[in-house]
């Protein structure tokens, strides 16, 4: 009897302990998950602040320009330099004395008009851009004859003598630095097609009295040297600006 109420002494004594235990071990698990689900969400947001930061590092690189773009610009912001050089060194000042012509220059055309009035005429002169010849030839002297290498320099003009009636006179010219040469010459009537109207013989095929007539027609309505002269720096320069302003839009466009 003694020894079983030892038992139950020692069971009764040992029962708060085992709930004890019991609770304790709930709440270890209890803290383990709790400490696991709070890491879990800790990690969420850095998993989701790690893609949008790729997104917009690839965003960021797809919007850069290529090498060879970069290149390109740097080629061409050189020669827009030297372009600019050039421009300025062959600025042509004003129009000489006594220039019997208006001038009708828009920038981006390649060609310049001439007009003016002469006894009751209009005389209109379009002036293109400048033919700078043939290349230099094979075994030619790199200095060469400068005066050669001008004379190769040649502007196309296309001059229209007009009636108040509408006929008219239209010349093909090549000014060179230092004579004018009539190409063809053609009659223009407004009641006439042109696909029907005679165009008469090859200029150079007509009497050379009848030429040397139409040269001095052209000259007393200001088609001479001296004017052509003028127009070789001007058109000259036109070119160079016209240059330099197809650059400046070639690295604006590729800038972009």
């Amino acid at each position: 009897m003694a020894f079983a109420s030892i038992i139950r002494k020692s069971a009764n004594s040992l029962a708060p302990l085992a709930v004890r235990l019991t609770r304790v071990q709930r709440n270890y698990h209890s803290s383990i998950f709790t400490a696991l689900s709070r890491g879990l969400q800790s990690q969420q947001p850095a998993v989701n602040r790690f893609f949008p930061n790729t997104f917009r590092f690839s965003t960021a690189v797809a919007s850069k320009k290529p090498s060879s773009d970069e290149s390109l610009i740097r080629v061409l912001e050189s020669e827009i330099q030297c372009a600019e050089e050039e421009d300025g060194a062959d600025q042509v000042e004003g129009t000489p004395s006594g220039f019997p012509f208006e001038i009708e220059d828009n920038p981006g055309i390649q060609t310049v008009t001439l007009t003016r009035e002469y006894d009751g005429e209009l005389v209109k002169v379009d002036v293109h851009m400048v033919d700078h010849g043939d290349e230099q030839e094979e075994g030619e002297d790199d200095d060469g004859d400068d005066y050669e290498k001008q004379n190769k320099i040649s502007i196309p003009l296309v001059v229209t003598v007009s009636k108040k009636d509408g006929t008219s006179l239209e010349f093909n010219c090549t000014a060179y630095s230092d004579q004018i040469v009539i190409d063809s010459l053609g009659f223009r009537s407004p009641n006439t097609e042109d696909e029907l109207a005679y165009e008469g013989p090859d200029f150079h095929d007509l009497d050379e009295n009848l030429q040397k007539g139409f040269y001095k027609y052209l000259e007393i309505r200001g088609i001479k040297p001296s004017t052509t002269n003028f127009l070789h720096e001007y058109m000259m320069n036109k070119d160079n600006r016209e240059y330099l302003n197809w650059l400046k839009n070639l690295k604006k466009f590729v800038e972009e």
